[in-house]
């Protein structure tokens, strides 16, 4: 029977038997409290502990799971041992509450015997120290010779890991015979000859984080039976590496090691090691785990770096790990199409992976061969394995493996306190402000999986897989490794959209560079959340995109006019084109006119006109030169350029995102020209929609001014002229009424001089007509000086002075002191002076300042 007979026979038995077939669930549990999901059972942790109600009452799986972290860690045994396997898959048949041992542990004999066809006499069980029922089921119920049922203590006792559910469990053991170890059953018999391969775990209990333990609402059974070990006995081999599903991958790490199995055992090690991590590598990759220094990614890391040295151990110098991920995809596909669609993606990062770690390698082997062969008492120190681990990227487990293999122990404790200097060291440097964390994530997405495919230019929506999805406050900033989304870059605003995924989708902000070609898209979660590796829908605002393009464009139809019209002087000093408008600043000496402003414009519009074709194009720089490309302002430029021909006559060097033909922009407006700076101008313009939208603006607003002047749009000026002249007029006889009545007034005011001197205040009276009534009194018979003071309507202090040529007074020296008193001061004016101040309360004593300047008694 090979592995899809037996997935098919399991999942089928239980089917009948009222069991919902569940697909597997992805290798990162939604479980905070352990890496990998390491079992069938911990999809359906929150259904044992009673968190959740289930959707059904019994469910059977084949469930992929991976054991290299944590509580449940195989990994130091791969290679040396011929059953265990870092990745494995699980076929499970689980109750919630329905059954229990008196269903489950019939079940499982019937299929194991009659089903798969298992020889009774070479099984045997073990049950807990403590579970009476699960032995009598077997012996009573069953019929299971007594005398090959055992009992275990804490090997029957099962556990997901520090907490969570946990109860007895009875498993059932293959006797492989006489040749693979002594007799005695799986308690006291030859670990190699007994072979578990099915486990019947009967949930009863939550364990705390402080060790103890609480019944479940409902007493549940989680069975797991792993397919590799079940594969073995079914097929008659020694070694899960002899299966169908591993042999494939066993003879790949032949092929591409140039090496027998069998040659060697340290060269057996190395390709069970490469077969065996093949399908870890691929499957975690495909789920969404990327290699990185912390907590899945470490594990990956570990695993993908421990392949590669086993490979170059065996003298392997070219990459090894896509032939292995395109042996594993054969070998699995069929069962896992998403391993399958996926394959080019893994393949990528793990060759990515591979590629870093083979540059220093070499290098890192060397050092460590070294202070192996120099190291004394058989211990390395912790500072050499911190080096080869900093600086060549040495996973300690992997030094540690190496110099295990020497005999040699590694300073663990050395090793932890050069990590803690390090991190003491890192934490100054931020805040010093070097680069800090975000930095080193960017860099580490890019030497992980390279930078962002940018899709943009052919399509609006994109098929992608999220990388990263970094919090940034209230905002998060998320990574794909494919992006239809432009990066703001080369006077072109960034795009936004949406990003979405089967668990949540986040509106996209703005699209910037976080490092180049790595595209950060900065969003707002909109609804659930955006997980690492996830398969996510990039969607473009297509409205505002095209709406950007058009202004692009139009921004080289204008720099191309500009410089027809003005001269080929004019160089494009800096832009910004967004959907609403573009901004484009130029080198020019003068101020552009209005008759230069139109020229351009039509030279610009008759190219819209004639809708010649847009060609975007790569290209070197040479190529480019000799076409007569003009490199735009302020873009950074490699040996193959794009290329932008704007219709016959615009070539120019641009990176961003254009229409497919000039008459797509729609109408070009020069909305405004101005200065700068010294021989910088700057124009603002709208093309397309912008345009129209501007010129209906203009419409409406002319239709207002329109009624409000009681004549039709086209006679408004005419309109505004009358206006201006009615105004002009009113205004001359507003003053001439005001002479008039300052003249009235002046002859009150100088009937009460003083020895030819006035002196008064008049409130409520503007600075101007206060001015002019001063005049006006000056001008009076017998009036050699005048001082007027008063509170105007907007506030503060008014002062006036007036003086006629004999009076040997100065105006100015009049109402310096009296400015002061009111915390103001005025003009230096002889004749006629004028002063202001911010205290109206002190009116009065600014006055009798006035008065005593004059010569008069207070």
């Amino acid at each position: 029977m090979d592995a899809p007979a037996l997935r098919r026979a399991f999942t089928s038995f239980f089917e009948q038997r009222a069991h919902t077939r569940v697909d597997s669930a992805s290798l990162i549990p939604h479980d905070p409290t352990i890496l990998f999901t390491v079992a069938g059972m911990v999809p359906f942790k929150p259904w044992f502990l009673g968190d959740e109600h289930p959707a059904f009452p019994r469910a059977t799986s084949v469930q992929k799971c991976v054991r290299a972290g944590g509580k449940h860690n195989d990994l130091e045994e791969i290679g040396r041992s011929v059953r265990h396997t870092s990745f494995l898959e699980m076929l499970g048949n689980f109750s919630f509450g329905d059954y229990f041992k008196d269903q489950a542990i019939p079940m499982a004999w019937e299929l194991v015997t009659e089903v798969l066809g298992l020889d009774p006499e070479r099984l045997w069980v073990t049950v807990h120290v403590s579970d009476d029922e699960a032995e009598e089921i077997w012996r009573d119920a069953v019929g299971f010779p007594a005398g090959r049922i055992q009992r275990l203590d804490e090997d029957n006792f099962w556990k997901m890991g520090d907490t969570g559910p946990c109860g007895p469990c009875s498993e059932i053991f293959w006797d492989k015979g006489p040749a693979h170890g002594a007799e005695g059953g799986p308690a006291r018999g030859g670990s190699d000859r007994y072979v578990e391969f099915w486990n019947l775990v009967f949930m009863q209990f939550n364990q705390r984080a402080d060790g103890t333990r609480e019944p479940l609402p409902r007493p549940s059974v989680d069975t797991g039976a792993g397919l590799e070990r079940m594969l073995s006995i079914l097929q008659g081999v020694d070694s899960v590496y002899e299966t169908d599903v591993l042999a494939p991958l066993v003879e790949t790490a032949q092929r591409v090691t140039g090496t027998r199995l069998g040659a060697g055992e340290r060269s057996d090690v190395s390709l069970r090691i490469l077969a065996e991590h093949a399908r870890t590598m691929a499957f975690l990759v495909s789920d969404g785990v990327f290699p990185s220094n912390e907590d899945r990614g470490y594990v990956l890391r570990r695993i993908i770096r421990r392949a590669v040295r086993h490979a170059f151990l065996l003298g392997v110098d070219t990459p090894v790990t896509p032939e292995l991920v395109d042996a594993t995809v054969g070998v699995m596909g069929d069962a896992y199409p998403e391993l399958a669609r996926n394959r080019d993606f893994v393949v990528g990062v793990v060759g990515r992976e591979e590629e870093r770690f083979r540059q220093t390698l070499r290098a890192g082997s060397a050092i460590l061969d070294e202070e192996l062969a120099a190291s004394t008492g058989g211990r390395l120190p912790g500072a050499v394995a911190f080096k080869l681990h900093d600086t060549f990227g040495f996973p300690l487990e992997v030094t540690e493996e190496v110099a295990a293999e020497r005999g040699v122990a590694v300073d663990r404790a050395g090793f932890d306190a050069a990590m803690v200097e390090q991190r003491a060291r890192g934490r100054e440097s931020r805040k010093a402000g070097n680069a800090g964390p975000a930095v080193e994530s960017y860099r580490e997405l890019v030497e992980s999986f390279g930078t962002t495919e940018f899709t943009g230019r052919v399509e609006n929506e994109t098929k992608a897989r999220v990388l990263a999805v970094l919090e940034r406050g209230e905002e998060v900033e998320v990574f794909l490794d494919r992006s239809p989304f432009y990066a703001e870059s080369g006077g072109q605003v960034g795009d936004t959209g949406t990003i979405s995924t089967e668990t949540g989708r986040v509106e996209v902000l703005d699209t910037t560079y976080a490092l180049p070609g790595l595209h950060r898209h900065l969003a707002r979660v909109s609804e659930g959340e955006l997980r690492p590796g996830q398969e996510a829908l990039a969607s473009i605002d297509v409205d505002r995109r095209q709406a950007i393009r058009r202004n692009h464009t139009g921004t080289h139809l204008l720099h191309w006019a500009l410089r027809q019209v003005l001269g080929d002087h004019v160089k494009q000093q800096g832009s910004l084109v967004g959907p609403d408008y573009l901004r484009f600043d130029f080198s020019h000496y003068a101020p552009t006119s209005p008759e230069e402003l139109a020229a351009i414009e039509d030279l610009a519009n008759a190219e819209v006109l004639a809708n010649d074709r847009v060609r975007h194009y790569e290209t070197t720089k040479a190529q480019a030169a000799e076409a007569g490309a003009i490199a735009f302002f302020g873009d950074k430029y490699g040996d193959i350029v794009r290329v932008l021909e704007a219709g016959r006559h615009s070539v120019e060097l641009c990176g961003g995102t254009h229409v497919t033909a000039l008459g797509d922009i729609g109408p070009i407006r020069i909305t405004s020209e101005s200065s700068i700076g010294a021989n910088q101008r700057r124009i603002f313009a709208t093309t397309g929609t912008g345009t129209l939208e501007r010129v209906r603006r203009d419409r409406e607003e002319l239709a207002r001014a329109a009624a409000l002047l009681t004549v039709p749009p086209d006679e408004v000026a005419g309109g505004v002229a009358r206006l201006r002249d009615e105004l002009k007029d009113a205004r001359e006889q507003l003053k001439a009424a005001q002479r008039a009545a300052a003249g009235a007034g002046a002859a009150e005011l100088a009937a009460a001089a003083v020895d030819g001197v006035v002196v008064a205040r008049r409130d409520e009276v503007s600075r101007d007509e206060l001015k002019d009534l001063a005049v006006a009194v000056r001008q009076q018979p017998g009036v050699r000086a005048v001082v007027l003071g008063g509170s105007p309507p907007g506030g503060g202090v008014a002062l006036v002075a007036a003086v006629t040529p004999d009076s040997g007074l100065v105006a100015s020296d009049l109402i310096a002191d009296a400015a002061r008193t009111v915390r103001g001061g005025g003009g230096k004016a002889p004749d006629l002076a004028v002063a202001g101040g911010r205290d109206p309360s002190r009116l009065d004593d600014a006055l009798a300042e006035a008065r005593a300047a004059a010569g008069l008694a207070a």
